[in-house]
């Protein structure tokens, strides 16, 4: 069934990112799933209460409290959402990687508790947005309400998932979106027979505007509400996208991309994002349901 996903460790940065995957669900009218990986079991350690008198301890319990306060903090943000609640038995990584089968959207924090009790750690983010099963929904920096989407282009097929989704984040949200492709000559074999570096950036700049004419294609006549604004930037692309997220209300990039021009190398340039964007990052990869 197709669902919002969101992970939770008891952290605050678990609950902020409750919030945002409610606030993801209720936008595509689905229900919201939180999860929580119970690691304990594996490690052989007592889970149960403390004594049989005392039916309200243990780790457990405590979990179990967890999973309840995170779904109180969804319905203060969504009363109408359908609501669900998993404790599961595993370690963090492959826990959320399973979570995320048939979703349409993981939602994680950048950061949590720890490697061991913790689900949401920057491990685990970076994990996830590598090998989930959807897109992944990374919540970190502040959210610039009036900002636009900005998306990361590079022609390929990772790219153009990640253009897809910008696209329906922009109608969902009333916002402009930013199409940027980023550039910078290289040194490819022949380069030795061009005149100069003004006429190599020439060469670069129009193939970097071919590409993102070529990947923005199509989408106008969808979503002809979308206000887009496309950009070739003479740049890395991590320190442009990194740039463009102080600025935006979300930044989206495929999980992984091409070196076709030194341009964007989307698979380091998302891990980046998910590191030091200002803003929330959406990593594509795979469809969305």
């Amino acid at each position: 069934m197709a669902r919002v996903v969101v992970g939770i460790d008891g952290s605050e940065q678990a609950l902020v990112a409750v919030r945002a995957g409610a606030v993801e669900a209720a936008r595509r009218h689905l229900p919201l799933r939180i999860v929580h990986a119970f690691v304990w079991p594996l490690l052989h350690v007592k889970v149960g209460p403390v004594a049989d008198d005392m039916p309200g301890t243990g780790l457990e319990h405590h979990a179990e409290e967890l999973l309840g306060e995170a779904a109180a903090v969804a319905r203060e943000v969504a009363p109408a959402l359908e609501i669900t609640t998993d404790l599961v038995d595993g370690a963090a990584t492959p826990v959320i990687i399973e979570a995320s089968r048939n979703a349409t959207l993981l939602v994680l924090g950048d950061r949590g508790l720890g490697s061991i009790s913790g689900l949401i750690v920057g491990s685990v983010a970076v994990h996830a947005t590598a090998h989930a099963h959807c897109p992944v929904l990374i919540v970190r920096g502040a959210v610039t309400p009036s900002g636009p989407i900005v998306v990361g282009v590079d022609g390929s097929e990772s790219s153009e998932l990640a253009v897809a989704f910008a696209y329906e984040e922009a109608a969902r949200r009333a916002a402009p979106l930013n199409a940027v492709i980023a550039w910078h000559e290289a040194d490819p074999a022949g380069a030795h027979e061009w005149r100069s570096a003004e006429y190599s950036a020439e060469i670069f700049e129009n193939e970097a505007r071919r590409v993102l004419s070529e990947s923005l294609a199509g989408w106008r006549e969808k979503f002809p509400e979308v206000e887009v604004n496309p950009e070739a930037v003479r740049g890395h692309p991590r320190q442009v996208l990194v740039e463009r997220s102080k600025t935006a209300q979300l930044v989206v990039a495929g999980a992984r991309g091409r070196d076709t021009f030194k341009g964007l190398l989307l698979g380091s340039v998302s891990q980046s994002l998910v590191y030091h964007a200002g803003c929330p990052v959406a990593v594509v990869r795979g469809t969305t349901l």
